[in-house]
């Protein structure tokens, strides 16, 4: 069964917007890379001062080997966002309760 990975980080959300409008390139060549990867879903949230990613993987290994080998263009993506500490990773199971929706 897949997991979710979320990956929250203090940032600037408007500065990724900003750099995935102005250097999609550079955001493609990730998701190509996480997607040969294993990569089922991704999605970028952001508040007023953070940035939240929320990825769906195979499983906890298929992200931390791209998360490893992805280091340089994920630092340069946190770098214009303004993050100086590391993120907060955590991987979510389902939980079979009966009431999805969806």
């Amino acid at each position: 069964m897949s997991v979710l990975m979320t990956l929250r980080v203090t940032g600037d959300p408007t500065a990724i917007e900003k750099m995935g409008a102005d250097n999609g390139a550079l955001f493609k060549g990730v998701i190509a890379d996480a997607s040969s990867r294993g990569l089922i879903s991704h999605h970028f949230y952001g508040s007023e001062t953070e940035v939240l990613v929320v990825d769906e993987w195979p499983d906890e290994a298929a992200f931390q080997a791209f998360f490893e080998s992805s280091g340089p263009q994920i630092e340069q993506i946190m770098s214009a966002a303004g993050v100086t500490a590391q993120p907060a990773v955590e991987f979510w199971r389902p939980l079979e309760v009966g009431d999805e929706v969806g």
